[in-house]
């Protein structure tokens, strides 16, 4: 075999490699590092192997990838399945942890849907007590009546369960009230709280400064009594606060707010209660009283872990093994109640499912699968180091596991009709998948009328030949309102265009494609897009929420309501 033979022969082999591990793409550094260590023992240089790399590289990415396939099965078999080693998808070993002793929690506010931040804190809390045989307790921490709602407490374990999280314990914080008011008045007695009775203005330029509030020098027996009057309802306004220290370097240990004077019905509760914990007191109580052994939450606490500690030293309670992580960012996606709420109430985006939204409910709608959400999450590990990652990350992890599984099909977007001459009148049979026989196939009556994409037929000249992918050649004789071709033959050209296609016997249809939400820190205009086109008529027996890739335009999954067919695009 010539020199020239040799290089065209392994360039081809690994090009059709490479093309067929990423989806119909081959790479030519990556061929051209396969073919130079392939061909090394041979007085063959890499200025020879380059551009013969680079030409059947351009070759093999104009084949579909089922040509692809083919092809590699024909003259390599042996490079068609390449052995992955599987991804460890593991949280590292945690400090102080006992095999059957580790408790975790999750403790979400029922104040909204859960979106992908809360994610990555159930699935880290999760795996830990699965990982260590221990238990995983939901605790809703429900203690502020001005935000939480009945509705979001099943709406948040709807969301837990389908990222496939369930619980070993389950219970409200509100729950636990009266536990509360004792340890208050244990504060109160042994001098360690006070009542204050200043205005919130007040008690905010104090802390500023740093300056003591004269309601810190009353004695433990008035603190009581006004501690009893805020239950009688006969006074309002008036909070139970830590004594701290004012001069702390640390804001959060300057007598921060333990208790206070809430006048709305709870949702559980109605109007039983009025006075309620804060976060600071409420949190450290639960950890320790609950067995608790290694609460996790975001950084922006961190400061507040001297406050955390010093109550349950104060009260004589177990110290858990507080850990901190970063809190998740992604680019262009608001994650956080905080900034989703007013897209909300502004009608800026359709609702709490919207696919533009990084809530639970916008990603399974658009179609990102809880596996992937969990490797994702496991990926970006429990670093305490602030970062922004892109939505690609997402996508990739979504990617990886729809694709053998995803069945194909053909989509055509923005419509033109195009007429063949001399078509043969066919029953064609093509396979859902390109590797994957068990996924079926699907069979295709063709006449001479057909519907292709105007963005296709724009790239393509008369007289030109392509073919109408899976099915033959045409020669392109005229484009105007209708496109007008001449059929050619059946054989595979491998230079030739390939065209996705629907037969007159078409479905309407309706993709939506997000985009970011926000650019250059401003709401994104342009953040969907409503694509409309044919789908074949196959895609009228999908059930909804199926994903199924269209061919050469991307994942999507589909809602099929009484016939009326709507796509929501995940990635490509």
């Amino acid at each position: 075999m010539s020199k020239a033979d040799k290089i065209e022969l392994n360039s081809r082999k690994y090009a059709l490699q490479n093309a067929v591990q990423f989806d119909g793409k081959a790479n030519v550094k990556a061929v051209t590092g396969k073919v130079i260590a392939a061909l090394s023992k041979e007085d063959i240089s890499p200025k020879e192997i380059i551009p013969i790399v680079e030409s059947i590289v351009k070759k093999i990415n104009k084949l579909s990838l089922e040509e692809q396939v083919a092809e590699l099965t024909k003259i390599a078999p042996e490079l068609l399945h390449k052995e992955k080693k599987e991804r460890d998808f593991s949280l590292p070993s945690l400090s102080n942890a006992e095999k059957g002793k580790v408790v975790t929690r999750f403790p979400p506010e029922p104040n909204g849907y859960l979106h992908i931040g809360h994610a990555k804190a159930a699935i880290v809390d999760y795996e830990y007590a699965k990982m260590y045989d221990g238990k995983f307790i939901l605790r809703f921490d429900d203690t502020n009546p001005e935000n939480a709602e009945l509705e979001f407490y099943d709406a948040q374990k709807k969301d837990l369960r389908w990222l496939g999280i369930e619980w070993d314990e389950e219970y409200n914080t509100s729950d636990h009230l009266e536990k509360h008011y004792k340890f208050a008045e244990q504060l109160l007695k042994q001098n360690d709280a006070y009542i204050c009775k200043c205005p919130p203005e007040k008690i905010k330029n104090g802390r500023f400064k740093g300056k003591e509030c004269s309601c810190r020098n009353v004695s433990s027996d008035e603190n009581i009594n006004d501690w009893k009057d805020m239950f009688s309802r006969s006074v309002d306004g008036v909070v139970l606060r830590l004594k701290g220290d004012m001069a702390c370097v640390n804001t959060a240990m300057r007598d921060p707010t333990l208790f206070r004077i809430i006048n709305k019905s709870h949702p559980l509760h109605g109007d039983k209660y009025h006075v309620w914990p804060t976060y600071d007191f409420a949190g450290a109580i639960e950890d320790s009283i609950s067995g608790v052994t290694h609460p996790f939450r975001t950084k922006e606490y961190e400061l507040r872990d001297e406050c955390y500690f010093r109550l349950l030293e104060l009260l004589g309670l177990r110290k858990p093994y507080l850990m901190e992580f970063a809190r998740l960012s992604i680019d262009g996606m608001p994650v956080s109640k905080r900034k989703i709420k007013p897209l909300i109430d502004k009608g800026l985006v359709l609702g709490y499912d919207d696919i533009r939204l990084p809530t639970l409910m916008g990603l399974k709608k658009r179609g990102i699968l809880p596996e992937a959400i969990k490797n994702f999450v496991i990926s970006q590990g429990i670093s305490k180091v602030e970062s922004n990652v892109t939505f690609g990350l997402v996508e990739a992890a979504n990617r990886k596991i729809i694709d053998p599984l995803a069945k194909r099909y053909f989509f055509v977007k923005n419509p033109i009709k195009l007429m063949v001459e001399n078509a043969p009148s066919l029953k064609k049979t093509i396979n859902l998948h390109p590797t994957d026989e068990k996924l079926g196939n699907r069979t295709i009556k063709t006449s001479n009328n057909f519907f292709i994409s105007k963005e296709d037929i724009k790239e393509i000249k008369i007289g030109d030949v392509f073919r109408l992918k899976d099915l033959y050649n045409v020669k392109l004789k005229e484009k105007n309102k209708v496109v007008y071709a001449k059929y050619v033959s059946d054989e595979l050209i491998s230079d030739s265009a390939k065209i996705q296609w629907t037969t007159d016997n078409y479905i309407k249809m309706n993709v939506f494609i997000p985009d970011f939400l926000i650019k250059n820190d401003k709401y994104n205009l342009n953040s969907l897009t409503n694509v409309e086109g044919f789908a074949e008529e196959a895609v009228s027996r999908i059930k909804t929420g199926e994903i199924v890739q269209f061919e050469r335009f991307g994942f999507v999954r589909i809602e099929n309501k009484n016939g009326k067919l709507i796509g929501f695009f995940s990635h490509k």
